[in-house]
């Protein structure tokens, strides 16, 4: 199958992409007792993390997971929005978490944009197959949404344009899945202390070389999603560097466009997920039709605008401030559907010990971060206010 590029007035594009997504959706039709959980619900984060790579392996071996991807680095071609659809509709049957899946989105792009050619073809395939797991080393314990000043530091073995290897000594934390990672896209310090977003490098690092310790961090739900990362001095070979020496902010900004669309798009599709299932079971009232429907415009909103933010990528290839306001939505979002079931499912999250109360509790604080998480809410208007409105400095 061929694909043109894609854009809202495109309808021979439209058309390719509604037969893409007629033929995936038969195709899930068919498969989706081989790609059910086989765990009780509602499973462990070990379990959710077999799950994904399951789904991905089989996924991969039928052809699937490389709709999207650059025929250089493994893929079959075409364009991002295959992937987007593919994550939407995995998310929309529950067949993987959909904040674990999109970590494709984060990380892949970035090798096959910065790693040398010869790198993202060898490691991308295995990222897509389930074969490997990676995490982002971004955020360090002073350094969350005033990223330009992390700390971790890495020291050419001799000088900087020659070196063969890099010594990196540092702290990362709310690294996702660290523990479970056989890689790390990771931002140093190799400028001056002072020389924020100028002095930062990105290294693709092998999470089981000497020198990196892990550590879970608890949240408040029970699991284990994030961690700390130790490196001590861990020795990098030089042809790991992603980018130029001192272009890591290029590499943390190119993650941005792929964050904010395809990754949302999958959330927007489990999010009605939850929803429909909330009009399932809550009371047949007034009361649940009005709060439902408050939720529904909400992420009908959502829903338009990240479809919106999706095209104008296909269109033009980049993103900018404007994704501040997919961000800021994305988040109130999601907080007020799980706001909606703790005032229609009365006592649910709070007491209720059946599987259904433990799914709708776990989710419920999980919500709570999403203003925080990826560039707090409070940045985000910032941004908004600063560099798309006009108002104040972006000093």
């Amino acid at each position: 199958m061929a694909f043109s590029r894609i854009g809202p007035s495109d309808s021979r594009s439209a058309t390719e992409l509604a037969h893409y997504r007629a033929r995936l959706h038969a195709w899930l039709d068919v498969n989706h007792e081989e790609l059910a959980p086989r765990y009780p619900p509602p499973g462990t984060l070990d379990d959710h993390i077999a799950q994904m790579q399951r789904v991905k392996s089989i996924l991969f071996d039928a052809g699937w997971m490389q709709f999207g991807w650059p025929e250089r680095s493994g893929g079959r071609g075409g364009p991002p929005m295959l992937r987007t659809e593919l994550g939407a509709a995995l998310a929309a049957r529950d067949l993987t978490d959909p904040g674990l899946f999109s970590l494709i989105e984060v990380l892949a792009p970035t090798l096959i944009e910065f790693a040398r050619p010869e790198l993202a073809g060898e490691v991308v395939p295995r990222l897509l197959s389930g074969a490997e797991l990676w995490c982002q080393g971004f955020s360090e314990p002073h350094s969350g949404s005033d990223l330009a000043s992390l700390r971790c530091r890495a020291v050419p073995n001799g000088d900087a344009r020659t070196a063969s290897t890099w010594v990196i000594n540092g702290q990362k934390v709310w690294t996702s899945l660290a523990q479970y990672s056989d890689r790390c896209v990771l931002l140093t310090r190799t400028g001056l202390a002072d020389s924020r977003h100028r002095g930062i490098t990105a290294f693709f690092v092998d999470m089981k070389t000497p020198g990196i310790s892990v550590r879970p961090l608890e949240m408040i739900n029970g699991e284990r999603e994030f961690a700390e990362v130790f490196f001590d001095n861990v020795v990098v070979p030089a042809d790991r560097m992603l980018g130029q020496l001192n272009g890591g902010w290029s590499v943390a900004m190119s993650i941005l466009p792929y964050e904010r669309s395809s990754c949302f798009w999958q959330r927007i599709a489990y999010l009605y997920r939850r929803l429909q299932r909330l009009v399932d079971v809550a009371p047949q009232d007034d009361r649940t039709a009005e709060v439902v429907g408050d939720a529904f415009l909400k992420l009908h909103a959502l829903r338009a605008r990240s479809r919106a933010t999706q095209h104008r990528l296909a269109e033009t290839g980049t993103l900018g401030a404007e994704t501040s306001i997919d961000k800021l939505l994305v988040a109130t979002t999601e907080q007020a559907t799980y706001d909606a079931v703790r005032r229609l499912l009365t006592g649910m999250v709070e007491m209720d010990d059946s599987v259904a109360g433990e799914v709708w509790r776990s989710e419920y604080l999980y919500s709570r971060a999403a203003t925080i998480y990826g560039g707090t809410a409070e940045v985000q208007r910032n941004i908004i206010a600063r560099r798309l409105l006009g108002l104040g400095s972006d000093e």
